[in-house]
């Protein structure tokens, strides 16, 4: 039998992906893929696990789910998309049309996937529409690019990886110093020793030992369900579970009578969830400021020595002629750096920065990467960086690897 076709399509976050997938799936003729015009394609996005998820909890219509008791919102990532995988292949679809299929997945749920992929390309055609250029298969055979509303085709593999290669263009200039100087000074901002962890009595994590010192840079990696976000949680104070513990954050022991929100100042933190709390009018300006007084939104005067401060972020960034535009209207890697840099105002001692680059293209990404590493160059706050994707510019110092067993994640350290 003969292989079929398989097509790639680097879509950056400002093009018309929407548009593109819609013509794609109603068979309308699109230059370069005229083989499949007229025959039955399905999708296979996060935007459809949504939509069966929103008919299973409103509607109780179980379909990804139906040959199980588990409900689809409790699966995590990658049981959602094997489930959806699964009932797209079941109706023997002509061609699939996948969309950053490798989102949210941690490394080996990512292998596994790109393996069953590899074997339906050899019957099913694949359109891949990535955002970054590690996601495309290497099975593919016909290469495109989508800027905005215009698809571009490309003669070969090598043409397309090096109309695409990425310049590093770190950010020009220093980072603006704090405005008040003498910062929290301590050897050990956070400390867990032996530190065991488990809810409803599957143990999560076990015999946990970590120290993060002032100023040093830590990845933080493991598969989905390992404990990341239970360690995250604990540092942060959002989860109960630190007290009883040999868990020491920012020199105080917890449960001694600490101040949750005292600690929270001096953690800087963004995930890329946190963009969707600022909805009002809130100008790029007047973000940057609120990072002083860590609130959404800025509903107090600022102060000169505030706003010069922010100002001199923005001028960083590259945003000069953005700091009086609505938040809302910058790009979506735009609103991360004025995010993180809302998060580096005051030079908290921690800042931690969960998943920032999901979703982000190639360039976006490169961009958020070169801010963090200048961020752990030029200043004396640690930075822990979660994410599931190997970004090859990062540059931390230590890994911290939790190691799923038995008995719980173990947590092991590696120096890069």
């Amino acid at each position: 039998m003969r292989q079929p076709k398989n097509y790639a399509i680097l879509a950056p976050n400002n093009a018309s992906t929407q548009k593109l997938v819609k013509n794609l799936l109603k068979g309308h003729p699109i230059e370069g893929f005229e083989a499949l015009t007229s025959k039955n394609g399905l999708l296979f996005s996060r935007s459809e696990i949504n939509r069966y998820m929103d008919e299973e909890e409103r509607h109780d219509i179980k379909v990804l789910t139906k040959n199980t008791s588990q409900s689809l919102k409790s699966m995590s990532s990658g049981e959602q998309k094997k489930a959806l995988l699964a009932h797209l292949m079941s109706q023997q679809p002509d061609f699939l049309v996948l969309v950053n299929p490798f989102d949210n997945l941690d490394i080996a749920t990512q292998e596994q996937l790109r393996k069953q992929l590899t074997s339906i390309s050899e019957s099913t055609s694949l359109v891949q529409v990535v955002s970054r250029l590690e996601d495309i298969l290497p099975i593919t055979s016909d290469f495109f690019s989508l800027s905005n509303i215009c698809l571009k085709a490309y003669t070969s593999a090598k043409e397309f990886r090096e109309a695409h290669a990425l310049d590093n263009n770190p950010f020009q200039g220093s980072i603006p110093p704090p405005l008040v100087n003498g910062s929290l000074r301590l050897n050990n901002l956070v400390s867990f020793k032996g530190v065991s962890v488990s809810f409803d009595g599957r143990q999560v994590l076990d015999q946990i030992d970590w120290e993060i010192k002032q100023g040093e840079f830590w990845q933080l990696v493991g598969p989905n369900g390992s404990g990341k976000t239970t360690l995250l949680s604990m540092i942060t104070g959002d989860n109960h579970k630190g007290y009883g513990q040999d868990l020491t954050l920012f020199g105080q022991k917890k449960g001694s009578g600490e101040s949750v929100w005292d600690h929270k100042r001096k953690i800087g933190y963004f995930t890329p969830s946190m963009t969707d709390k600022f909805r009002g009018y809130h100008s790029v300006e007047n973000m940057v400021v609120s990072g002083f007084h860590d609130s959404v939104g800025l509903y107090i005067q600022p102060s000169d020595q505030e706003k010069r401060v922010a100002n001199q972020w923005i001028d960083l960034l590259g945003l000069k002629a953005k700091a009086n535009a609505q938040f809302f209207e910058l790009s979506q890697g735009e609103r991360r750096l004025v995010m993180t840099a809302r998060a580096m105002v005051k030079h908290p001692p921690l800042l931690i920065l969960d998943e920032p680059t999901a979703g982000l293209d190639d360039i976006n990404a490169l961009l958020f990467i070169s801010l963090v590493n200048k961020i752990a160059q030029e200043s004396d706050t640690a930075i822990v960086f979660v994410s599931h994707r190997k970004e090859p510019q990062l540059k931390p110092k230590y890994v911290f690897e939790l190691i799923m067993t038995e008995s719980g994640s173990k947590g092991v350290v590696k120096t890069m």
